[in-house]
């Protein structure tokens, strides 16, 4: 009896499909699924490292390797671009652990859906769809969580105004705008500064001359007309 009970609640859920997937999220296949970057790489190595052990030599194969990846660290593009793709892997492992830990998903468990990653000039821009129980809002009064997850700056989260499931979060690590070195004032030669001191002296004086021209009345000012 019992059985049967529980079969027709099984039945009667109208949310059956997002327990399933919530099974699925928890499971080895969505673990799968959340690092399917690094499994495809680190396969692809695989295959190329086995493919040239088999041509060449698996000392060759090593030297080859070391020397590929410190060619590409070596340039500046593709130095940049790794290390822009290595940040942007960061943050999705980090918002998806912060969605977890801070219960930014819905009741079956299943996290907001990551759509794209890409790089910006200040970190990375994360494009989001909220499932349902979940909005802007939320991640908005997790601005201060997200950029500590993600080992960022700051955090701003935006929302599309014709569709509001999908939010925009901009992940800030470094300001584009911010001073690199700050000059102290025993770095600046004396004689730039006697010369400011200069400067700064004879705008003093123009600065009191008009102040006390301005200060005469207009009809002591006017030259008188000559003959």
């Amino acid at each position: 009896m019992p059985t049967s009970t529980r079969n027709r609640k099984g039945r009667s859920n109208p949310y059956m499909f997002e327990e399933l997937f919530g099974n699925v999220h928890r499971s080895a296949a969505g673990s799968i699924w959340r690092w399917r970057t690094e499994f495809a790489l680190a396969s692809g190595l695989t295959g190329w490292a086995y493919w040239m052990a088999h041509a060449i030599t698996i000392t060759w194969t090593f030297i080859v390797l070391t020397g590929a990846t410190g060619l590409l660290a070596v340039i500046p593009h593709t130095r940049r671009f790794l290390k822009a793709r290595f940040w942007c892997l960061v943050t999705r492992h980090r918002l998806q652990r912060l969605c977890w830990e801070a219960r930014l998903h819905t009741r079956s468990g299943r996290l907001p859906l990551i759509l794209r990653i890409h790089p910006t000039e200040v970190g990375e821009r994360v494009y989001l769809w909220c499932r349902a129980g979940i909005c802007a809002e939320d991640f908005e009064a997790h601005k201060e969580e997200i950029s500590a997850a993600c080992y960022a700056r700051d955090a701003r989260v935006s929302r599309y105004q014709q569709r509001s499931q999908l939010i925009a979060i901009d992940v800030i690590r470094r300001d584009t705008l911010h001073a690199t070195r700050q000059v102290s004032p025993q770095v600046i030669p004396a004689m730039v500064l006697e010369r400011a001191r200069a400067v700064n002296g004879k705008a003093g004086v123009f600065k009191m001359a008009s102040r006390f021209t301005a200060s005469v009345p207009r009809w002591l000012r006017r030259r008188p007309a000559s003959n």
